[in-house]
């Protein structure tokens, strides 16, 4: 399906693309799409190409003085006709413990919804979820698909301090803590395994269009998880599933 883009200049030397402005996982794959179109032209000017969820970043290495010609470019690559490029991504499963130790405000938020904490955790566990964007943090995945039922505000007065791997709701999305930090989503539980480490050659493994299964495992598995996880033998579970 083709959409009908925008095109806009952005700053001195990037050019903005942007799709109609909602969450959607055909509009995602079709920015994903976009964007490996362009990366295999290999235009020797464009240095970076930033995606979200519904547009494209295209960052150039000169100012740009005359905008349409670049638009022109790029408005080509979309419109070629051709095979569809074919996106493939992982299914990743993260073990997650959903204790009251780790999920501060599962219980808050099974008396806001009326359900026991037991149906939270099999509605938030049972979904597989989108990854959109990765961003606020590093390494921080904001993930489509959550159960409506789980819908949830994010809570009026932000946290200082959110641990490391606290799996949290915000709105109509769920997400994941990298690292410490203030945050204002609702957490309930807490994975062991990191999503961000610096020194590794792909410092996230999860990029955006991969698939997110939490798997509920017990404070003593988690325990468990999180000390082969610091001793660099822990592999996260994932298969190639084709967009």
């Amino acid at each position: 399906m083709k959409y009908n883009l925008s095109y806009k200049l952005y700053g001195e030397r990037a050019v903005l693309i942007e799709w109609p402005q909602e969450i959607s996982e055909n509009i995602l794959k079709d920015v994903l799409s976009f964007k490996l179109k362009i990366e295999k032209f290999n235009l020797k000017q464009i240095l970076e190409i930033k995606q979200s969820y519904c547009s494209l970043l295209v960052i150039y290495d000169f100012c740009i003085e005359n905008l349409k010609p670049e638009i022109s470019t790029i408005k080509k690559i979309y419109d070629k006709k051709g095979e569809a490029e074919e996106l493939s991504f992982r299914q990743w499963v993260i073990p997650v413990c959903y204790d009251d130790v780790l999920g501060l405000d599962l219980e808050e938020l099974a008396e806001q919804k009326k359900m026991s904490k037991s149906e939270i955790i099999q509605l938030h566990s049972e979904s597989i979820y989108t990854t959109y964007f990765i961003g606020f943090l590093p390494g921080f995945l904001y993930l489509g698909g959550l159960n409506e039922r789980l819908n949830t505000p994010r809570k009026s007065t932000p946290r200082l301090q959110v641990e490391k791997g606290a799996v949290a709701i915000g709105g109509n999305q769920t997400g994941i803590y990298p690292m410490a930090s203030p945050g204002g989503w609702n957490i309930i539980g807490n994975t062991p395994v990191s999503l961000f480490d610096i020194d590794k050659k792909l410092p996230c493994f999860v990029k955006p269009g991969d698939k997110i299964k939490f798997k509920p495992v017990s404070l003593e598995e988690y325990n468990g998880i999180k000390a082969l996880v610091e001793a660099g033998l822990y592999q996260v579970e994932s298969k190639e599933v084709y967009g």
